[in-house]
């Protein structure tokens, strides 16, 4: 018997900008693991609190970066693509978040993981201004990081506490269609940007 498997699937990392367990942003992308098309295989990160804060007296003694900072080049560069959900603290992207860009942008054995990486920009915040002025601060770190920002569509979740229920799930129809839009048009970015994907070789059984 032979088996063939006829859909490839292009794997994403999802990185949430904040700590916080329940975070808007995290359950934006939990969201979005679910939103997303069959095509898509979204993971969510969730070691980001491990990352010390960058010390170049640190990264001179550890030249691969600590084995958190390993551990989160390891998984981008395995990745075909990245999706970065951030907060707005004070109208700019997270301490956190930058901190980890910082460790990512420097020159590794593992090579600079962030150059050429799609990555796609989105967040949601309880305010009414969903994020806007930390997104595009985020777009101009990862443009000097040489990242490829997906430019549109964009999505700014705002008054995040209507749009989810109890239970972290998204019950907000128009941010529901909105991230289906969101994950199909970064399906399509990581098309144009990346060579195509090869088909599964096909399993066949052995003859008796």
């Amino acid at each position: 018997m032979t088996t063939f498997h006829t859909t490839p699937v292009r794997r994403v990392l999802c990185l949430a900008g904040s700590l916080r367990r329940d975070s808007w942003n995290r359950r934006l992308l939990q969201a979005a693991v679910v939103q997303a098309p069959a095509t898509l295989q979204l993971d969510v990160y969730n070691a980001l609190s491990a990352v010390p804060l960058f010390d170049e007296d640190l990264e001179r003694r550890e030249p691969a970066g600590p084995a958190s900072v390993q551990a989160l080049r390891a998984a981008i560069a395995a990745a075909d693509g990245l999706i970065i959900a951030t907060p707005e603290y004070n109208h700019a992207m997270p301490g956190v978040l930058k901190n980890a860009l910082d460790w990512l942008s420097r020159e590794s054995p593992a090579g600079e993981v962030l150059s050429e990486k799609p990555v796609g920009v989105l967040g949601a915040s309880s305010g009414p201004w969903g994020t806007r002025l930390a997104q595009a601060s985020l777009r101009q770190v990862l443009h000097a990081c040489g990242a490829l920002v997906m430019p549109a569509p964009t999505l700014f979740v705002a008054n995040a506490a209507s749009r989810f229920d109890a239970d972290s799930a998204l019950t907000d129809l128009a941010t529901v269609q909105s991230l289906q839009s969101f994950t199909l048009a970064f399906e399509r970015w990581m098309e144009r940007l990346a060579p195509p994907l090869r088909m599964p070789v096909p399993a066949v059984a052995a003859r008796r």
